[in-house]
């Protein structure tokens, strides 16, 4: 049971300069480590150009599996790894493992040879590399979220740790604002070239700064009093997930927290990004832009946010994000439609889309590597459809009739020879636009829509670091920690792009896959209130 804090937990005052210390070494590590992730989904393009282009198409799919896996699906692994050793050896070291291996792995990218000079070995190393970020990436968040809370006053936690909610927004804005600023500098050609491998061989920098300030810092005091009091734990993985008093709580910290913190999170940023690029056709530079004012703008809440946990608690800012998200999804999302491409817009009003296909043909098109392969008529169109960012219905097909495209008075039929460029030019004389005007955006509403959505971001992800940490005692903190935040972002999170597509290819409407992190969030914030409790007034040391 959680004990309530006494006086002598509470320190009033402000900030001492170990304390600021502290919090600017891991919240700057750790806006390094989120930065070296996020350049390479950025830069994606350039990297499967060098090093994917040549490679066979069997042995490709395997590699590209094990570059998802690096990113999204290994980072609970490393959560069990590195939050084991933060339980046995102590969050600082542990962290500054992590970094370390985040750093390396992000500067060797930078200056390894393509497959045209390395030939198979080269995107062997990639994947290497890879899956070393992802496991690191597993390791980092947790130790320093636990650093910072095991160093603040019992009344500030969430105001503390707030800061290190800001990394891993700081560190997208970082990647975008230098990879943008890199790109104009010198080119789009040289960018292409070499120049995308600069934002990689920058991290060599970053990373000395990083280590060079927390080597500084001394271990956590909670930790430091455990081990000299013996009381740590012998085998925290047993420990916090083998005794079912503890498996509960990283359960319930799974399904009624971290899950739902990831779809709003990743859906107020990363797929914001994407629907506006590859939805609605805003031009990726001016996607960029609204994105990075967006994020400059709404990241004061999290610091916000966390201080008002110390004031009201936890479980309410967090679960008021969850209800807000799934409320307003909807209507924000065809507002950005509505402010960005209003053509767009027009045609899904006044152009009707029908498939009409044997169901038996069409497929959950589930891309969680980006290989699969469906190449049914019904999967093709609807696929097709998609990507040309058109709404449509479905009907029902005779079991083996060819799949066909109804568009206005004009069916186009999947088996004809010319259908791949019949259909585009079938959508584009129906009114539907091939990008968006730049003449017709309305950066000020478009922008504005964005910073609500980082606002949502940030009720949910700026105490959840303080609750999580109160939720575990001190002696397993780390791994129990570490788990259900990983899988909670990683598979929850690092799927949402995969499933919203398939969800919109199945239903055929572009806002349907917003299904997906509304559902996950309604689970969230019912399981959320029901079963995990409040947590603000606990004391922390107890083991």
């Amino acid at each position: 049971m959680a004990m309530a804090v006494t006086a002598g937990d509470v320190r009033t005052g402000g900030m001492t300069a170990e304390e600021r210390k502290v919090i600017f070494a891991s919240s700057l590590g750790t806006v390094f480590e989120w930065y070296d992730f996020y350049i390479y989904g950025t830069l994606g393009a350039f990297l499967a150009k060098y090093f994917f282009s040549n490679v066979p198409p069997n042995v490709g799919f395997i590699f590209a599996l094990l570059a998802f896996a690096a990113g999204f699906a290994v980072r609970p692994f490393g959560a069990l790894i590195f939050g084991r050793l933060g339980d046995l050896v102590g969050r600082k070291y542990t962290f500054l493992i992590t970094m370390t291996l985040m750093g390396i792995g992000t500067f060797f990218i930078g200056l390894l040879p393509g497959y045209a000079s390395w030939g198979i070995a080269a995107p062997v190393v990639l994947i290497a590399l890879r899956l070393v970020q992802g496991l690191a990436l597993g390791g980092e968040y947790g130790g320093a979220a636990i650093y910072v809370a095991e160093h603040a006053p019992a009344n500030k936690r969430g105001y503390y740790t707030s800061w290190i909610q800001t990394t891993a927004t700081l560190g997208l804005f970082m990647a975008l604002l230098l990879i943008l600023g890199i790109r104009n500098w010198m080119g789009e050609e040289a960018f292409g070239d070499w120049g995308w491998r600069i934002p990689f061989l920058l991290s060599g920098i970053l990373l000395a700064v990083s280590i060079w300030i927390r080597l500084s810092l001394n271990e956590s005091p909670i930790f430091a009093k455990m081990k000299e009091e013996g009381t740590t734990s012998k085998r925290p993985l047993s420990e916090a997930f083998g005794q079912w008093s503890n498996a509960r709580i990283a359960i319930l910290a799974l399904l009624g927290a971290t899950a739902g913190e990831a779809v709003v999170w990743y859906g107020g940023q990363f797929y914001a990004l994407f629907f506006l690029t590859q939805t609605i056709k805003v031009p990726a530079v001016t996607a960029q832009i609204m994105i990075v004012v967006a994020l400059a703008l709404g990241t004061p809440g999290f610091i916000l946010f966390g201080w008002l946990s110390d004031k009201i608690g936890r479980k309410p800012i967090i679960l008021a994000g969850f209800l807000l998200a799934a409320v307003t999804y909807f209507p924000i999302f065809q507002g950005i439609t509505h402010f960005a491409n209003p053509k767009l817009e027009a045609a899904l009003a006044k152009s009707p889309v029908t498939v009409i296909a044997d169901p038996s043909e069409c497929s959950f098109q589930f891309k969680a590597t980006g290989t699969e392969k469906y190449t049914t008529g019904c999967d093709v169109a609807k696929s097709a459809l998609v990507n040309l960012s058109v709404n449509y219905t479905n009907q029902e097909a005779p079991k083996g009739t060819p799949a066909q495209v109804k568009i206005g008075e004009q069916t186009l039929t999947s088996t004809s020879p010319d259908f791949a460029k019949a259909l585009p030019a079938a959508i584009k004389s129906h009114g539907y636009p091939a990008s968006a005007d730049p003449a017709e955006i309305n950066t000020v509403m478009t922008t504005l829509l964005l910073w609500v959505l980082v606002i949502y971001v940030t009720l949910v992800y700026a105490p959840i670091a303080a609750w999580l940490v109160e939720l575990f005692p001190s002696r397993i903190r780390y791994s129990g920690l570490s788990l259900p935040y990983h899988i909670g972002n990683g598979w929850f999170g690092g799927f949402l792009p995969a499933t919203v597509f398939a969800i919109v290819a199945a239903t055929g409407n572009i806002y349907s896959g917003l299904w997906y992190p509304i559902g996950v969030a309604l689970m969230s914030l019912i399981i959320g209130f029901l079963f995990l409790p409040e947590t603000k007034d606990v004391d922390i040391r107890r083991s």
